[in-house]
């Protein structure tokens, strides 16, 4: 697969479709904090004033405001960079949209290393291990601009708080067009293959595809699950995977603890036990750099997931 970039990016897709929605649904509502811009919704403010909130840099604040206006009825979206949702305003989520059961839509941007060259205070990894811990609370990551407009859809009228985590840049598509299903909860097989399964979620799904498909080239037979949605993850498939493949790679733009590979490693303990190798962020700060740079020096992209699918195969 070649690496591609197309000319939407997630954030501008996930948007551009909230606007269209928007306008039918005087219910929708846009709040942000002094993200407009990075957050693409320049002109969902500028068509739909009144159905826009902007808080200025207070996500403790907006969030409490979110949840205050989806108690009301409305169907909210608060958007804005991954980094202070799921840190600074930590505790309105968990307390005034997860505890409190409110269907609020968190639309953090920028996550993952996205912010390559800001370094740790504005990389996100811990908000996987974080929010699936929350009751009620719901997480996904979609992988291309394809999957997350359909996303969009499904989440207009979805009873439960949900965060959806995109990156910053365009990427490359993992779907070629629109016919594909998608559900949230429900993973998607992307290539079918009895050797092994690589799992991967977010951006990390086009290089997993690239590499199983570079393996498969090679005659190896590797399975990979495009894992969207980590909560409520798709407990199926990964039990399925592991009884017909028996080795499982998982890859994730995000610490190696609490993540995508600690939702397999728990299944999989519990119900069917088979080697497992995890691709994260280590226990350390990341390094700084582009996300492809940072991807490359972790072996999250296809080349770095290639070797490691390799090693795991002879052992």
């Amino acid at each position: 697969m070649k690496y591609e970039i197309k000319s939407v990016n997630c954030r501008k897709s996930f948007t551009d479709r909230l606007l269209e929605l928007g306008r039918k649904d005087k219910n929708i509502i846009a709040v942000t904090t002094d993200a407009r811009g990075s957050v693409t919704l320049t002109d969902f403010a500028k068509e739909l004033p009144g159905q826009f909130v902007e808080c200025g840099i207070a996500e403790q604040d907006a969030v409490g405001i979110s949840a205050g206006l989806a108690s009301c009825g409305k169907k909210v979206f608060v958007c804005g960079p991954a980094c202070f949702y799921v840190a600074r305003s930590l505790e309105q989520v968990k307390v005034d949209v997860a505890y409190s059961g409110q269907p609020v839509k968190i639309f953090g941007v920028s996550g993952g290393v996205a912010y390559g060259a800001l370094g740790a205070t504005h990389h996100s990894l811990h908000d996987i291990a974080v929010l699936r811990t929350f009751p009620g609370m719901q997480v996904v990551l979609p992988s291309d601009a394809r999957q997350t407009r359909k996303l969009v859809d499904c989440l207009v009228d979805y009873p439960h708080p949900v965060y959806v985590r995109v990156g910053r840049n365009a990427v490359p598509d993992v779907y070629e067009n629109d016919d594909f299903d998608f559900e949230i909860g429900k993973s998607i097989q992307l290539q079918d293959g009895n050797d092994m399964t690589i799992i991967a979620c977010g951006e990390t799904v086009f290089h997993a595809l690239a590499a199983g498909r570079r393996l498969a080239a090679e005659g190896v037979g590797v399975r990979v699950i495009d894992m969207h949605t980590l909560k409520p993850a798709d407990t199926e498939a990964i039990v399925r995977a592991a009884h017909e493949t028996g080795r499982i790679l998982t890859v994730e733009e995000h610490s190696m603890y609490g993540g995508l590979g600690g939702i397999v490693a728990e299944t999989v303990a519990q119900a069917c036990p088979v080697p497992m190798r995890i691709l994260g962020i280590p226990d350390e700060n990341a390094v700084h750099g582009t996300p492809l740079e940072i991807f490359h020096h972790y072996k999250l992209d296809a080349d770095g997931i290639y070797e490691t699918a390799k090693e795991m195969l002879h052992k």
